[in-house]
This record gives structure tokens, C-alpha cells and sequence, in this order.
């Protein structure tokens, strides 16, 4: 386990903005909960066996006493880097996009379950959309209940999405929950 070069750090950057756009600081000036001491410290990136870890580093000064072969991560996997050099984002990083996101997509009940199948988001699906939504930004799908299923990446505007056929793709799936399920052998 190490932390990130400059390279890596910078690719990571670039794909959570698109996701949480400013509000990326909250996530790395985020004060840690855990830990022995009074001060516990800041949360951090950390680099095992090429995926990403979001840990507090309290717990990546604990986790230094275990032996790189038998320690299987720290803190919550945010994503992974390819064989090529790219950082691809995890379903893991569900829950720290949700809380930061800058653009949300909301999904009609009936249709969750065809997105959480891994489909593209139509625009029948769609419920609400946030304003300012500009095709290519990252943004979280989320039910009705404000329950995130997962994220993608807008292919198209908040205001093309109004003059848009109804089966004209909206959002084009990168990850969703239904992933647990789907792919049990290759995260765990």
C-alpha cells in the first residue's frame, strides 16, 4: 500500500470532479472519526494492487503493521486503475459520490430495476433532472426515495433531455448496486 504519484492522483482528481465538481475539497478536508488519538487526522487516497482506497489516516498508520501480501485493502475502494494506465471509478464509490454529487438524476419506481440491470437510462425512465445538467457530466441516479443506485455519465443536457424522443438514452450507465449481485466473485 502506497499513496498515489502525481500521475495517479491527478487522474483520480479529474474523475471524481466530474462527479462532485467543488465539493471534491469536502472529501479530502474531511475530518476522520476514528482512530486513538484526540486528533484523529484527514482522510486519504491509498494504492494496493492497483485499486484506490479512501481511508482515514488513522487507519492506514494501523494498517503498516500488516504484511502487503496478506492485507486485502484499507478503507472503502473507489475505483481501479487498468492494465492501460486508466482509472476507472467502482460501484464502491457509490456512497461518497452520493453524498458530494453536484448533478443528480432521479428515475421513475417502475424502471430502477431495468437500470440497476446495468441498462442505459432512457429518457421514459426519467423523473427529475438537475438544472445545469450539461452532456458529459458525471452524475448520480437516484430513486425517488433519494436512494443512490448508481452513476453515469449525462449524454445529454438538462434542456435537450425536455426536446428529446422518449427512448433517447439520458444517462449512459458506468456503475450501479445491482453490480453486487452481478458481479459477487470479481469485488469480493
Amino acid at each position: 500500500m502506497r499513496p498515489l504519484d502525481e500521475k495517479e492522483t491527478t487522474q483520480v482528481f479529474e474523475k471524481l470532479f466530474k462527479f462532485t465538481g467543488p465539493n471534491l475539497k469536502h472529501l479530502l478536508e474531511r475530518p476522520a472519526v476514528e482512530g486513538p488519538d484526540p486528533e484523529h487526522g484527514r482522510y486519504c487516497f491509498r494504492l494496493h494492487r492497483n485499486r484506490v482506497y479512501y481511508a482515514s489516516e488513522a487507519l492506514v498508520r494501523r494498517a503498516t503493521t500488516v504484511a502487503r501480501p496478506r492485507l486485502a485493502g484499507v478503507g472503502t475502494p473507489i475505483g481501479k486503475f487498468t492494465h492501460h494506465g486508466a482509472f476507472h471509478l467502482t460501484v464502491h464509490a457509490l456512497d461518497l459520490l452520493a453524498a458530494h454529487a453536484r448533478r443528480r438524476v432521479w428515475l421513475k419506481p417502475d424502471t430502477e430495476r431495468s437500470f440497476l440491470f446495468g441498462n442505459s437510462v432512457p429518457k421514459s425512465s426519467l423523473a427529475r433532472i438537475t438544472e445545469n445538467t450539461k452532456a458529459g457530466d458525471g452524475v448520480v441516479v437516484m430513486s425517488m426515495a433519494d436512494v443512490p443506485l448508481g452513476f453515469g455519465i449525462a449524454a445529454r443536457s438538462a434542456q435537450d433531455c425536455r426536446k428529446a424522443d422518449t427512448n433517447a438514452v439520458v444517462v449512459l450507465h458506468q456503475a450501479d448496486a445491482g453490480e453486487y449481485l452481478r458481479k459477487e466473485e470479481e469485488l469480493m
